[in-house]
């Protein structure tokens, strides 16, 4: 959307696409409302805000917590706006303003999109904070929106940075990849773009993207005091663990069949699946199809594990099949830190964890009978086991423990203020 508010045609997509009929829809009803004069707005405020925006409090405290302590202990007055279900308390224990919103991550619609981007500008309208930090793909897209709408003319605008944590499936290709590329630069309205993996920064600066504005901070950290090395149990089979979302992207079938396979072939192998269905995405198994893959022999759903720690106290080997698109997975971190090997697609985010032949295996995508074949060379040599471990342990203090990649992101805050002008 151009500051006008005018929305951008792009003429290579036949038809009118849902994202045009909403831009449509939020320039009618909301560009309209201007913005009421507040000569406060011209000092600056002592204690800088910096506002999170993200979809659901849960995520908030397990991908953002210490990024946002880390900024509060600087100094920032830290804001957080999501949807408040169970984690409002914790929240707000931290010292933080928590901001509800009655958005969702999916299935709000055409005009649930325009209610929330109407609620968001209120909210930039009133908080005025001096940073806002979009994470993930929607609050990067229709927080983008409401920043040039709650300020259409640049005076008291936020700096914006947009946290891109992975690509997802829907940047596999086509036009719903590049309309999507480019509404993500749009929506960055010249600000930061963080980015978990080097694919990923490619894929968007081929978007049109300006690489200077694009930083590389891989994941969100991994606390490696409590992510402690784990001694492997005890016991005749290997056990396998996959914890993720139960999503079908995610290579939950991909390991149910693997696993299946080798059980055939009389090796001794058993798989643990900790992790929820997702409601809300049509990609996500149901609960009734998890439990009737779990009655076969070999099959474990955990369902949502509070303490992940459990599954790496029962299991040798982490396995993780996605082909979601990730940013780093954390799964992945915290199953390293625990002196976990890993076997995992080899695709972005999960190989910037899995260094082939040093932390762990690397397989095609989807390629079942090279998962299988990956999990059988791990069953059949527990020195490896343990030397990819220890690998797995030593990255994650060395690259990914929570106070490196929250160093570097106040230092990108403090970067962006230094940018950002001072009101005369």
């Amino acid at each position: 959307m151009h500051k006008s508010g005018r929305c951008i045609n792009d003429g290579g997509i036949a038809g009118q696409s849902r994202a045009a009929r909403i831009c449509r829809a939020l320039s009618s009803t909301l560009l309209a409302r201007r913005p009421e004069t507040n000569t406060a707005t011209a000092e600056r405020r002592p204690g800088t805000k910096l506002l999170f925006l993200v979809t659901e409090d849960w995520y908030f405290c397990s991908h953002r917590l210490p990024v946002a302590r880390a900024a509060r202990d600087a100094g920032f007055a830290v804001i957080v706006a999501t949807r408040v279900r169970d984690h409002g308390d914790a929240i707000r224990r931290e010292g933080f303003s928590l901001r509800p919103l009655a958005w969702r991550r999916r299935g709000d619609g055409i005009a649930g999109t325009v209610r929330a981007v109407g609620e968001i500008v209120r909210l930039y309208r009133a908080e005025r904070p001096d940073i806002v930090h979009h994470v993930a793909l929607k609050p990067v897209l229709l927080g983008g929106i409401a920043a040039r709408l709650a300020f259409p003319f640049g005076a008291g605008r936020p700096a914006l940075l947009a946290a891109v944590m992975g690509l997802g499936s829907r940047f596999g290709g086509g036009w719903t990849a590049r309309a999507l590329g480019r509404a993500v630069r749009l929506a960055a309205g010249g600000g930061r773009v963080i980015v978990q993996n080097p694919d990923d920064g490619v894929a968007l600066a081929s978007f049109g993207l300006a690489r200077e504005r694009i930083a590389l901070i891989r994941g969100s950290g991994v606390d490696t005091a409590h992510f402690a090395p784990l001694p492997e149990p005890a016991g005749s089979s290997l056990v396998v663990a996959l914890v993720a979302r139960m999503l079908r992207s995610k290579g939950v079938l991909d390991a149910i069949s693997a696993v299946r396979r080798l059980r055939a072939d009389g090796v001794a192998v058993e798989l643990l699946l900790a992790g929820p269905t997702d409601p809300d995405n049509p990609d996500s198994l149901d609960a009734a199809a998890l439990r009737a893959l779990a009655a076969e022999p070999g099959v474990t759903w955990l369902g949502h594990v509070a303490d992940v720690r459990g599954v790496w106290a029962r299991a040798q080997v982490a396995v993780f099949p996605s082909t979601y698109g990730e940013g780093v997975p954390k799964a992945l971190l915290e199953a390293a830190a625990c002196g976990r090997p890993i076997v995992a697609a080899d695709m972005p985010g999960s190989r910037e964890v899995v260094r082939h032949g040093q932390t762990g295996l690397l397989v095609p995508p989807g390629d079942i009978i090279a998962l299988a074949d990956a999990i059988t060379a791990l069953a059949g040599d527990p020195a490896a086991r343990a030397a990819m471990g220890a690998a797995g342990r030593a990255l994650t203090e060395t690259e990914f423990a929570e106070a490196i990649v929250a160093a570097q992101t106040l230092a990108l805050y403090r970067a962006m203020l230094a940018e950002r002008p001072v009101p005369a």
